[in-house]
């Protein structure tokens, strides 16, 4: 078999070294005579498997005593729900910076359970930057700031979150397309949370950091499974977990941490992405990526060629020679390369050779 340049915005590419370890040991793990699959979530073998995962996410990314690990069903999308529903029971209200995409998915239902605010949207500008701090009117009574760390669909980020930490709110972040590839300062996160299908490993898995003073003070009254209580109170095993994306995402973990860890790939992230807007920048206004060039995410890098007939020429060529999920998202077009942790290098190298080809032939 031979591999294709996989830039799928999520599901992610997943490093080779544990897909071959999925399936030597998918049929039986250890002696166990079943595989992890069809065992037992209550079974020692699966309890240790779950519990290296929580300590290797601890570890990898430096998380504090105070901060409990979650690991739940549902993806990002159930926690734009589960965010306002433990946070705002006090009577407070959530603002939102809405960068994109899913920071206007996570406001939408944040407004349905609870009172949320827009304290900056960027729809004015096509999503195309990041708000300044001073740019972020955050009500005076918000019991949390929430952000989007990293835009997959129009390829923004926030590079840094200091300048919002010195707004004086507790901040919120889905972190799903940029999840520990950089490090980050805990001190003024109450709540971190993302899917785990675009950086750690299959979809069927949300992994959610909750302060234990944020969890504690929940309220009473929410369904068992909406309750991040019931969840940090049983070690994410109240009902039967998503145990092969556990498995798997141990095993991606693994990886990262014999591959130098968070500040590893956060390095690899800014030179991959980098190799792409360099060949962006040099193709003389061929290829054109419209976000400002501060804002500019290292996961996700979206381009237009100079109309739309030039980029299914573009598409199709690439789709011949194996690069593949390069197409824009639908509501927006163009061509996104999805740089994940685990994408090797030589693919991105392989893709910016063909896009500097293709460009001298359209000349």
């Amino acid at each position: 078999m031979t591999r294709a340049h996989n830039f799928c915005a999520g599901p992610c590419t997943l490093p080779e070294s544990v897909l071959a370890e999925l399936g030597a040991e998918m049929l039986e793990f250890g002696d166990s005579g079943m595989s992890v699959v069809e065992m037992s979530h209550r079974s020692d073998e699966y309890e240790a498997i779950h519990h290296e995962t929580l300590a290797l996410l601890r570890s990898l990314f430096a998380v504090p005593d105070d901060v409990d690990v979650l690991l739940l069903q549902g993806g990002a999308t159930l926690q734009f729900a589960m965010v306002p529903l433990n946070l705002l029971a006090g009577g407070g209200n959530g603002s939102y910076v809405v960068s994109g995409a899913w920071g206007r998915k996570a406001f939408a239902d944040a407004a349905r359970v609870g009172r949320a605010h827009v304290a900056w949207d960027g729809a004015s500008e096509g999503y195309r930057t990041m708000p300044g701090a001073d740019e972020i009117a955050v009500e005076a009574d918000a019991s949390y700031l929430h952000v989007t760390s990293n835009e997959t669909i129009e390829g923004v980020r926030h590079p840094e979150f200091g300048p919002l930490a010195d707004l004086g709110h507790r901040l919120v972040a889905d972190m799903s397309s940029d999840y520990l590839s950089r490090e980050i300062d805990w001190e003024p996160f109450d709540v971190i949370y993302g899917g785990a299908q675009k950086n750690l490993g299959p979809a069927g898995l949300a992994v959610v950091f909750a302060r234990k003073s944020v969890v504690e003070a929940g309220p009473d009254d929410l369904p068992s499974y909406l309750s991040y209580r019931t969840h940090a109170s049983s070690d994410s095993l109240a009902n039967t977990p998503p145990v092969f994306s556990i498995w798997a995402m141990g095993k991606v973990l693994r990886w990262m941490e014999a591959s130098g860890g968070v500040a590893a790939m956060e390095w690899r992230a800014a030179e991959r992405s980098g190799l792409v807007y360099d060949a962006i920048d040099g193709s003389g206004g061929y290829y054109r990526n419209p976000v400002d060039p501060e804002y500019r995410s290292h996961m996700n890098v979206v381009f237009r060629l100079p109309d739309e007939a030039s980029e299914q020429r573009f598409l199709a060529e690439a789709t011949e020679r194996r690069f593949l999920n390069l197409k824009g998202h639908r509501s927006v077009g163009g061509i996104r390369a999805s740089i994940y942790n685990a994408l090797p290098t030589s693919s991105v190298e392989a893709l910016v050779s063909f896009m500097t080809d293709f460009a001298k032939r359209a000349g």
